[in-house]
């Protein structure tokens, strides 16, 4: 099955892999689904998503920060700015700005919108449930009813814990893969309805983290439709010392931020 999955991988992802400038937005390879990685507060990584939108004229996007029936609530034509973010009560999402992400919308105002966020109630929820029990859709479809090899899972739980900056307990690290595995599967899942109802190109508007396609959403679009054809494009704040697992991917200067360990502090 893992080589299955692999399989489908490399025949859905194009074969290029390089960092990109700006200009290279206006220029992007073709594909029936593009991922637009973020870092979420970045407001020069939206201008970069607002320009790639633009280019690919997508018919339909996909947003990580929308749940499906926020998204089912936008009428057509789209609302100005702030008619809109009322509509979707984005002050309480805990999402930034809204003014970094309505240019998105903006760039392709004829598009369908499609939500696949998970809620922190139903995030929760999954630690008791499991991550099959919140999914809309067919599991094993997406990889979602069979546990990670050990060696992965060990890899993911690593990650996680620097992700929280080492602060998370150990107990709490497979809930924190199995949430991830299931924002995952949710973003595959609602690109291929996406471009199955529209016919594409479909356009993923999702952090970086979730554009990978060693782990992330590509990978299980991949899985569930290797026919389909992928590109995932990563936004990072530092230079990256090895290759990224994306496509193709942008480095641009850090947001100046408090220190998000803090947090957990």
């Amino acid at each position: 099955m893992i080589l299955r999955t692999l399989a489908a991988a490399t025949l859905a992802l194009p074969a290029v892999a390089a960092e990109i400038t700006p200009d290279a937005l206006d220029t992007l390879p073709d594909a029936q689904v593009v991922f637009l990685g973020e870092v979420h507060d970045n407001p020069l990584h939206h201008t970069h998503q607002t320009r790639a939108v633009t280019t690919i004229a997508p018919r339909a996007l996909v947003f990580e920060m929308l749940t499906p029936e926020q998204a089912a609530r936008i009428p057509a034509p789209l609302p100005d700015q702030d008619a809109l973010g009322t509509l979707l009560d984005w002050d309480a999402s805990g999402w930034p700005d809204f003014a970094m992400y309505y240019p998105i919308f903006a760039a392709a105002p004829g598009a369908a919108i499609f939500g696949a966020a998970l809620p922190r109630e139903a995030a929760r929820a999954t630690l008791q449930d499991g991550i099959a029990a919140h999914f809309p859709a067919d599991p094993a479809q997406f990889g979602l009813n069979t546990p990670l090899p050990p060696d992965d899972q060990t890899s993911r739980e690593a990650h996680q814990a620097r992700a929280h900056c080492d602060m998370l307990p150990e107990n709490l690290l497979p809930g924190m893969v199995a949430i991830q595995r299931l924002r995952d599967a949710l973003l595959a899942e609602a690109a291929l309805r996406a471009h199955a109802e529209t016919g594409g190109p479909v356009v993923v508007i999702t952090g970086t983290e979730h554009a990978r396609k060693d782990i992330g959403a590509p990978l299980k679009l991949a899985r569930a439709a290797p026919e389909i054809t992928q590109l995932s494009l990563g936004q990072f704040e530092h230079a990256q010392d090895t290759a990224p697992p994306h496509d193709l991917w942008l480095v641009t200067d850090p947001h100046p931020r408090p220190d998000p360990c803090d947090a957990f502090r």
